[in-house]
């Protein structure tokens, strides 16, 4: 039976669907490291209480990016190239989703309103995550190979989604709540088109690398389809709403070292 965790399973087991995997995770959190090290360090000055957070986002992100190079290590294979179409974070950049590149390489200081738009966009992207990472750790979080690697990286990501809902509220209550709204759902309906083309084009490498017969990959289609319409329908509200975390101040501490995978 055609399951999430026995196509895992598959991906994983075999050395070049598990290379090509752990490749595309490293690079987008490397680039999701780096964009936040240097939202964190253009930050507006009338914002610089957040700069700390955002800097723990960014040093987070390096760090699994860090852990799925090392997975690959203890399995003696190097990252190969990120095929352009499963490059999540670049697709969202040229859909206008987030803070552009470009005016992150300028040394210029970003306005209040860039940083509202760099936290929704973070709160489609993190829910997201969060809940890949959700999946991850019901079906291997007890992995002798990737339990442990996941687990601390789930933590982290519902961290992160914690401290955007958080932050957003209180800017919320400052008055940039039709900003807030308004972005989450240009970002939301953006994100969910992305994913679902990202979903196809991973899904269309790892079939070629392990030979998939015509009708498993039809079916795996026909699947992130339904998904994505179920999504563009009614599944979008859950990644817009927001709600005071459990955890408060999530990324208020000091990050936790790699050293600890």
């Amino acid at each position: 039976m055609l399951t999430a965790k026995s196509l895992f399973q598959e991906i994983v087991d075999d050395d070049a669907s598990f290379q090509l995997f752990c490749s595309i995770a490293a690079s987008g959190e490397a680039q999701g490291g780096w964009e936040n090290g240097r939202i964190a360090a253009l930050v507006a000055p009338g914002m610089r209480d957040l700069a700390p957070k955002i800097a723990r986002h960014g040093a987070d992100e390096d760090k699994h990016g860090r852990i799925f190079n090392a997975l690959l290590k203890k399995r003696g294979l190097a990252p190969v190239p990120v095929p352009p179409d499963t490059d999540y974070t670049m697709l969202l950049e040229r859909r206008g989703i987030g803070l552009a590149h470009a005016t992150l390489r300028r040394d210029e200081p970003l306005t209040e309103r860039d940083i509202v738009v760099y936290l929704a966009h973070s709160r489609i992207t993190e829910e997201r995550a969060a809940s890949q990472m959700d999946m991850l750790v019901t079906y291997f979080g007890d992995h002798p190979e990737l339990g442990k690697a996941i687990r601390m990286i789930c933590h982290d990501e519902d961290n992160h989604l914690a401290y955007c809902h958080e932050e957003l509220l209180r800017l919320n209550d400052e008055g940039h709540g039709r900003l807030i709204q308004h972005t989450l759902r240009a970002c939301a309906l953006a994100e969910i088109a992305i994913y679902r083309d990202v979903s196809l084009a991973v899904m269309g490498h790892m079939g070629r690398i392990l030979k998939w017969p015509r009708a498993k990959a039809g079916t795996l289609a026909a699947g992130i389809h339904a998904m994505y319409a179920y999504e563009r329908v009614a599944g979008w509200h859950r990644m817009v709403d927001l709600r005071m975390p459990e955890r408060r101040n999530a990324l208020g501490g000091p990050p936790v070292p790699v050293s600890a995978f």
